[in-house]
């Protein structure tokens, strides 16, 4: 199974991250594209560490949002384990999964 998982707001992080650790105990693929409020996920050490696991696991960041709300995130260290793109890696993550949840 591919899931794909959209964040579009950080008070939901818990609960998508809850469903993405579980995915990823069955062994599915889980896509990752966070935009707008959601990229503050990338402050989440919980969602760091999944990010992390190359295996099973590919995170898309919205450049834009991550500009416009991470401010004091330096994104060159994140480029090891996260995209920073744009909505077309959105559109690719939705048109590559099975299943997409928008959180």
């Amino acid at each position: 199974m591919i899931l794909g998982v959209v964040v579009t707001d950080y008070s939901h992080a818990k609960t998508a991250c809850a469903v993405m650790r579980e995915a990823l105990s069955r062994h599915w693929t889980v896509n990752v594209f966070l935009t707008d409020d959601g990229v503050h996920m990338i402050k989440d050490q919980d969602f760091l560490d999944m990010a992390k696991n190359e295996d099973a696991h590919f995170s898309f960041m919205c450049e834009h949002s991550a500009e416009r709300f991470c401010k004091d995130v330096d994104l060159g260290e994140l480029e090891e384990f996260v995209v920073i793109g744009g909505q077309y890696q959105n559109a690719e993550l939705v048109h590559n999964s099975e299943r997409v949840l928008v959180f």
